[in-house]
């Protein structure tokens, strides 16, 4: 009896550790010192899989490892630079053949991946671009090019007049700053046009409700808000109950499964969609074309492409 218990014991200890071991990784992808025997070893570090979005960067990036041949480990910073940095260096400790990043920040992820650089290991930059370091290739949409093209359907939608609200994605992000900076100069085109409040929501929905809720009290008399993602677009939705849509109008970033069913409802007015399993895939092409010696493009935009009620049966 006393024999059994311990082996018990002993089986327990070692669910924990493993339960441990797997902590801050995604529960689909394979172990950085442990992928299948001949496949080179890739590390995703992803921002956040709390978000749509990236959960279709990593599922294009999987499926395009698996066709590669490569071993992929997809790790989640839970929107924490720290640690994504820690993430990063574990995993080149433990040997990875290369590094796939999404910034939690932009200028913070320079330090993050100075161990891999350091040892000469490929880094390729997917959404998100690292400041003041060279990646092997940077994969982005157009992000200021949606910016604009944000613009121009937020303008349309009210008649190129009146006050508007504009909500920031995560501070220290390229891909905030750039549809920031391509929606404000696109706003240059529309005089009419007044952006009365501009503040962060950290692409997060319940963010966008809570700081459109408040900056409505202080406006309103606004008839548009610009979110630089659909969930910053939803929460403000959710904010402004039934005047979506009706007497304000709103325009998101992203293209999300639930932005296009907001546009087919009549509540978002437009998004810029993105294809984030597009970024994915193209992020892990470009890895692969490196560990097999060759060189890709240092930039590699991805179209985008604005959905309205006219096209969103294209998109769903």
């Amino acid at each position: 009896m006393k024999k059994r218990l311990h082996i018990v014991a002993l089986s327990l200890a070692a669910a924990m550790v493993l339960t441990v071991s797997a902590c801050g990784r995604d529960a689909g992808s394979s172990d950085a010192s442990s992928g299948t025997a001949g496949q080179k070893k890739v590390t995703l570090a992803l921002s956040t899989l709390n978000n749509p979005f990236f959960v279709d960067v990593r599922d294009g990036a999987l499926a395009e490892a698996e066709a590669k041949g490569l071993s992929l480990t997809v790790l989640d910073a839970q929107n924490d630079a720290t640690t994504q940095s820690n993430q990063i260096q574990t995993d080149v400790s433990a040997g990875t053949a290369g590094i796939i990043i999404n910034p939690v920040d932009s200028d913070a992820a320079a330090a993050a991946i100075k161990p891999a650089l350091d040892k000469k290991i490929p880094v390729v930059a997917v959404d998100r671009a690292v400041t003041g370091a060279t990646v092997t290739s940077f994969i982005a949409s157009d992000n200021v090019a949606g910016g604009k093209q944000a613009a121009d359907a937020l303008a349309k939608a009210i008649g190129e007049k009146g006050k508007i609200i504009q909500l920031q994605g995560t501070a220290g992000t390229s891909a905030s700053r750039d549809r920031g900076q391509g929606f404000t100069d696109g706003m240059k085109a529309y005089p009419n046009i007044q952006i009365v409040a501009t503040q962060t929501a950290g692409f997060d929905r319940t963010q966008g409700l809570d700081v459109t809720t408040n900056l409505l009290q202080a406006n309103p008399d606004v008839v548009g808000i610009f979110a630089e993602n659909d969930e910053m677009a939803l929460g403000a939705i959710q904010a402004l109950g039934d005047k979506a849509g009706k007497t304000v109008f709103v325009v998101g970033f992203d293209g999300s499964a639930d932005g296009l069913k907001a546009i087919t409802a009549g509540t978002l007015t437009a998004t810029i969609a993105q294809q984030p399993k597009e970024l994915g895939k193209t992020a892990v092409d470009a890895m692969a074309d490196a560990l097999a010696g060759n060189t890709p493009a240092a930039t590699q935009p991805v179209p985008v492409q604005t959905v309205t009620k006219d096209n969103v049966a294209d998109f769903s």
